[in-house]
C-alpha cells in the first residue's frame, strides 16, 4: 500500500494529499527554474497526474506558463507558495518538494542543468551552518 503525504501553501489556504509513489526527483539548476523559484534550483518530484487529491483551496491557485518553453509554476494567490501542477503536456504531476509536510521516500535521482549552476550556490554549500537566522 502506497503511503500518502500531505502538503500545502504557507498561509494554509491550499492543501493536498499525494501518493508517495514518485517516479523521479530532480534538482534543476537551469536559469528558468532559478527565476521561477527565486532560489538556487528547483526541487521537483514527478508522478502521475492522478496521484493528487486537493483537500482545499484549488480556487486559490494560479499558474504561470513560461513563454516558449514547457516550464510552468503554480502558486497560491495569497502567499505565493509553490504548489503542484500538471505538466503542459499532462503527462506528469510536478510536486515542489518544499510544498510537502513530510519527507518523500524517493531519493534524489540527479541534479540537472548543472552547467547553469551559479557560483554563489556552489560556494554557499560550504558556508557556515546556523540553527536559524540571528541565532548563535
Amino acid at each position: 500500500m502506497t503511503k500518502t503525504l500531505t502538503g500545502g501553501c504557507c498561509c494554509g489556504e491550499v492543501s493536498f494529499k499525494v501518493a508517495d509513489n514518485f517516479r523521479c526527483f530532480f534538482f534543476c539548476h537551469c536559469e528558468q527554474c532559478r527565476k521561477l523559484t527565486g532560489t538556487a534550483h528547483a526541487a521537483n518530484l514527478f508522478t502521475s497526474p492522478d496521484a493528487i487529491e486537493w483537500v482545499k483551496g484549488q480556487n486559490h491557485i494560479t499558474r504561470f506558463n513560461y513563454p516558449g518553453r514547457a516550464l510552468s509554476r503554480a502558486f497560491c494567490k495569497t502567499c505565493g507558495s509553490a504548489l503542484p501542477f500538471e505538466s503542459q503536456d499532462s503527462k506528469y504531476l510536478l510536486v515542489p518538494a518544499g510544498s510537502l509536510n513530510e519527507e518523500p521516500s524517493k531519493e534524489l535521482d540527479a541534479q540537472i542543468f548543472c552547467e547553469e549552476q551559479t557560483e554563489w550556490h556552489k560556494k554557499g554549500l560550504n558556508g557556515k551552518k546556523l540553527i536559524g537566522f540571528g541565532r548563535d
